[in-house]
């Protein structure tokens, strides 16, 4: 009998509605069998434990994803897999962060949640919550863990967590990962694409607790007023920034923004092109409105997902100090982020 932790942070999936005052609020987790009978069905042994103050995950900070992986590392030896139950708003981010902080995995860590909570009749809760126990239980053949990487489940797909993203605010179907495909499908059966799973070459869990919070995000519009995030680009401030750009990677050639930009690497900062597109990839150069981001050193983000960058970054910063194995690093796919 495989035995999962449920760890839940906060979020719709947790909320049940209170009779008297029609309030939602969250439920003691102690009790999930008696909301989600279901799972006493699935011969697995399920334990839970909450956060002390389950927040909303927009109010998600670097400080809760160590106190998610020492949750993990306490428990990662007397379980066989992870279930966290999440907001969905930021959910990608903390999968994506939690797959640079937990490296070396050859357990799931599976991240769930709702759009509508779990006490609703129609909710979506109870099939994403028992699927996900279902996925963070599988075994092979030779008893290894099916899954072994930081993956997002919802409405019937399994995702690598730093390749998905949130698109819906409103449907069940709330998550996307358009430059890699599913890892599972959840239909009659569970189909695993089992040429997709990550598999790590290290030999054990490695724990990445530091995460800089000195990163910095943009996302560039027609008639951007350039002149607004000057203090971005302030290395003393901003060690990193992210440039959400138009494309295959194209920027305004905006001289105020060159400058800027120009100013900030030489200075010692790095930064990072992503484009705003769901899918596709970075490609600096094909267009004469990149080659400037080439010229002067910005460095692609190829197909990382905005979600993937920032946390790719704050993991690398919070690691490392020298700026040339940051930039190495950032090149080549740690965890299945890339390529």
């Amino acid at each position: 009998m495989s035995k999962i932790l449920l760890i839940y942070t906060g979020g719709t999936i947790g909320m049940i509605k209170d009779v008297r005052t029609g309030e939602l609020k969250s439920f003691d987790f102690e009790h999930i069998f008696d909301h989600v009978p279901e799972l006493q069905r699935l011969n697995i042994s399920l334990e839970s434990i909450s956060f002390d103050k389950p927040i909303d995950s927009s109010e998600i900070t670097l400080c809760h994803w160590t106190d998610l992986i020492e949750i993990i590392e306490r428990n990662y030896k007397q379980y066989d897999g992870f279930v966290v139950l999440h907001g969905s708003d930021t959910m990608a981010f903390t999968a994506s962060a939690l797959s640079f902080m937990l490296q070396g995995l050859k357990k799931p860590v599976i991240l769930t949640g709702s759009q509508l909570p779990i006490g609703t009749i129609r909710t979506d809760g109870k099939e994403n919550l028992i699927t996900a126990v279902e996925i963070a239980a599988a075994k092979t053949e030779k008893g290894e863990s099916v899954v072994q990487e930081v993956a997002v489940y919802f409405e019937y797909s399994l995702y690598r967590g730093n390749r998905c993203s949130k698109v819906s605010a409103n449907q069940f179907e709330a998550f996307q990962s358009p430059n890699y495909p599913e890892l599972a499908v959840a239909g009659v059966n569970i189909d695993y694409a089992t040429d997709r799973l990550f598999r790590s070459g290290k030999n054990q869990l490695e724990i990445h607790r530091k995460m800089s919070g000195n990163i910095g995000l943009i996302k560039l519009y027609p008639g951007i007023p350039v002149q607004c995030y000057e203090a971005v680009f302030d290395v003393s401030k901003t060690k990193a920034v992210v440039v959400e750009t138009f494309g295959a990677g194209n920027a305004p050639s905006h001289p105020v923004l060159q400058h800027l930009i120009e100013s900030y690497l030489n200075a010692g900062g790095l930064i990072v092109n992503v484009t705003q597109c769901s899918s596709g990839a970075v490609k600096q150069g094909t267009y004469q409105t990149s080659s400037f981001f080439q010229r002067v050193g910005v460095i692609s983000g190829a197909n990382l997902t905005t979600e993937a960058a920032l946390t790719k970054l704050q993991h690398l910063f919070g690691t490392y100090e020298d700026i040339a194995i940051i930039k190495k690093q950032l090149a080549v796919s740690l965890v299945g982020e890339m390529g």
